[in-house]
């Protein structure tokens, strides 16, 4: 077999063309729920919390005396506490909201199983029947 064949073999087998239409939807779900984290919950967690921004809390280590992260930063090495503090949040908003749509996705996958009529209880076997008759016998 040549390389060109077999590797022909390996890029079309169902699992690698499953993992890459993952990899592109799973890419651009990424995008969705970034925009749904940080322009629509994060804004009202911000006015929840009276517009607190972490963004621009740091510790300046080479003594600069800028007031933003940014103008710190092309001054020299800086602990930007502050910006690791929002990524955890996002973070920790982004695994809510993903768990909540799996949730419903989970639910809604659930729903057509249960409403579909119980099936029929499967037919008595001859020897229950036979031993059910002859119960019905004795008793009579």
């Amino acid at each position: 077999m040549s390389f060109f064949s077999e590797f022909k073999e390996f890029a079309v087998k169902g699992n690698v063309i499953d993992l890459a239409v993952g990899v592109i939807i799973g890419g651009a779900f990424g995008k969705i729920v970034d925009s749904l984290v940080g322009d629509v919950i994060m804004p009202v967690v911000s006015k929840i919390f009276g517009g607190l921004d972490f963004s621009n809390y740091f510790v300046p280590l080479a003594g600069q005396t800028a007031s933003t992260l940014a103008e710190a930063k092309k001054e020299g090495a800086v602990l930007a506490y502050g910006s690791f503090i929002t990524v955890s949040l996002n973070f920790i908003i982004l695994a809510f909201v993903i768990f909540l749509m799996i949730k419903q996705i989970n639910r809604l996958k659930r729903e057509p199983e249960a409403a579909a009529a119980p099936a029929a209880p499967p037919p008595t076997p001859e020897d229950i029947q036979l031993l059910r008759e002859i119960r019905d016998a004795l008793k009579r």
